[in-house]
Parts: structure tokens; C-alpha cells; sequence
């Protein structure tokens, strides 16, 4: 299944994301094989460096580390599908600058909503930072649902427990991107929430 075949914006209305940097991963996955669904915050400014893209992109490089961090020993974005992981964005577009207006989040959550819809066997829905959090919490308002990630501070929430429609939710912090190399407390912080959140996938009760 190409989910760039099953997800796409038709009108790009938001007017603080640059289209010529729209992005839908475009390899083709099993459904069956993913496991956990890794959402960070926007695809790439440089279409080159998103997470499927050819070469050793920016986003591989730095979720790859992120993951090593933690103990699980990956080299591509390849391996980490192969181990169950999905990785995707909450918006579809590249920021044009710094923020992303609350439209821009909401128009994109209905895109993550339709993509996640796509992976029934999710146990593990990682949210990396606080974009992602509210695209999920967005989605869940919109079907009368309560908000799966309470509004605190993501340093307040780690360690609890958290669900969305049979899924565990990880809320954390930004691993996509050249900050990832700077923050060095969240990088830890990141590598504990990964840690944990691959104990619940399937591999991990072998």
C-alpha cells in the first residue's frame, strides 16, 4: 500500500506552509507489518530531507540516531519499517517560517486521521512534540472524544499512560530535524520514551 495514493491535500488552503514542500510518505507498506506510527511535527523545508527520501536524508539520520539512542540498532529508515515502525508528519507541508497557525494544525490532522486509519494493527502511537500532540488531540475532539494528551507540559506527562483508540500513546519531543543534535536533555528524554514504547511491540514478547 503507497499511503502517498491514499492521503493527499487537494486545495492547500494554509497560507503559513510552503506546497512546493508538500510531502506523503511514498514507499509501499504492509499494513499489516506497522506497529508503531511516529508522528513529528512538518515534513522538511528541502523535500531531500524527509524520512523516505533517497540518499541518507536529514530526518532518517537524525530519527535513526534517536533510535540508536535508545538501544534499538537501526542504520535506515528501510530497517525501522521492517521492525514495525512507521514515521510520518502531522503536517503534510514544510513550514514557511518558525510557528504553525491552530488552522494549519487542524486542516493537517484530518490527513493524519485519514493516515493513521490506514495501520489497523497500531499498538504504539508516538507524538513528538507538541504539534503532533495537538493534530491527535484535535482528531479525537472531532469524533466527541476526550483529548488523549492532557495540556501540560510534555516534561510533566512522560511516564503516564495514555491511550487513543486501543493505541498506547507516547507523547514526546521533537527528534526530526538539526535541533536534535543541539537539545541534548530531550535528546536523552527521547531515547527513554522510544525505550518504552518498543517493550510493547511484538518483537519485544520474543
Amino acid at each position: 500500500m503507497r499511503v502517498s495514493g491514499r492521503v493527499a491535500c487537494e486545495h492547500f488552503p494554509c497560507t503559513d506552509v510552503r506546497p512546493a514542500a508538500y510531502a506523503i510518505p511514498g514507499p509501499n507498506f504492509d499494513p499489516a507489518g506497522i506497529w508503531m506510527v511516529m508522528v513529528s511535527e512538518a515534513a522538511a523545508p528541502d523535500p531531500a530531507d524527509n524520512y523516505y527520501a533517497r540518499g541518507n536524508p536529514l530526518f532518517q539520520q537524525t530519527t535513526v540516531q534517536a533510535f540508536n539512542d535508545a538501544g534499538v540498532l537501526v542504520s535506515s529508515a528501510r530497517d525501522l519499517t521492517r521492525l514495525g515502525v512507521y514515521l510520518t508528519t502531522a503536517v503534510k507541508c514544510g513550514k514557511a517560517n518558525a510557528g504553525l497557525q491552530p488552522s494549519t494544525i487542524e486542516a493537517c490532522s484530518r490527513l493524519l486521521e485519514t493516515e493513521l486509519g490506514l495501520f489497523p494493527h497500531t499498538r504504539v502511537l508516538m507524538l513528538m512534540g507538541d504539534v503532533a500532540i495537538r493534530a491527535v488531540n484535535l482528531i479525537a475532539r472531532r469524533a466527541g472524544e476526550p483529548r488523549v494528551i492532557p495540556a501540560q507540559a510534555t516534561y510533566k506527562l512522560r511516564g503516564q499512560s495514555f491511550y487513543f483508540r486501543g493505541m498506547r500513546v507516547f507523547p514526546s519531543y521533537l527528534q526530526a530535524g538539526p535541533a536534535f543534535f543541539i537539545e541534548k536533555s530531550k535528546r536523552r528524554m527521547i531515547a527513554q520514551d522510544i525505550a518504552a514504547a518498543m517493550q510493547l511491540m511484538p518483537s519485544a514478547n520474543h
